[in-house]
């Protein structure tokens, strides 16, 4: 049953250390794999920073924004919305997938069937629509569009017309990129 697991006493050594120091950091692909193979999981919806930096390329900086994103509201249903989170290339990330578990928590939110309106090509007039955005931030959002061009993604939105987080996490059931 465990033929997938090499004799080879590094890899011993490293499976010891993955089932029994949670904060080890993985170092590269094959401990990736390996990690997925011992059946090691990070819920990116409910993740601390600690689980966050056991992956690697993952700066301290990096794991406190999507704690913060989290705690917020902010939920995570895919790898493109981590990348998005952290202004990566998915390509970067995908290595990472094996291990990442994108569990739902919120049923209500995920049946929610209400178009979205994209802040890149909206008017102001349409972005009113939009449940928490009143005449003035409508105005504000095309203004910055504008004048510092597109929105790359959701933590770009919200840093550039600096909202707060329970904000973005009620809007991002209404906007996309």
């Amino acid at each position: 049953m465990k033929n997938w697991l090499p004799l080879n006493p590094k890899l011993q050594k490293l499976r010891s250390k993955l089932l029994n120091d949670p904060y080890y950091r993985l170092q590269s692909g094959e401990e990736i794999a390996l990690a997925a193979a011992l059946g090691i999981r990070i819920d990116t919806n409910q993740a601390t920073v600690d689980d966050w930096l056991r992956l690697p390329g993952l700066s301290i900086h990096q794991a406190r924004s999507l704690v913060e994103l989290q705690n917020a509201g902010v939920k995570f249903y895919c790898i493109e919305d981590i990348a998005a989170a952290l202004s990566m290339p998915v390509h970067r990330l995908a290595p990472l997938q094996p291990i990442l578990n994108f569990s739902y928590y919120d049923d209500e939110a995920l049946g929610n069937s209400t178009p979205k309106v994209n802040p890149n090509t909206a008017t102001v007039e349409s972005l009113t629509k939009v449940p928490l955005i009143d005449s003035d931030l409508a105005q504000a959002v095309v203004q910055n569009r504008l004048s510092a061009g597109p929105y790359r993604n959701l933590v770009d939105f919200q840093q550039r017309l600096n909202l707060p987080g329970d904000t973005i996490a009620q809007l991002m059931y209404y906007l996309r990129f």
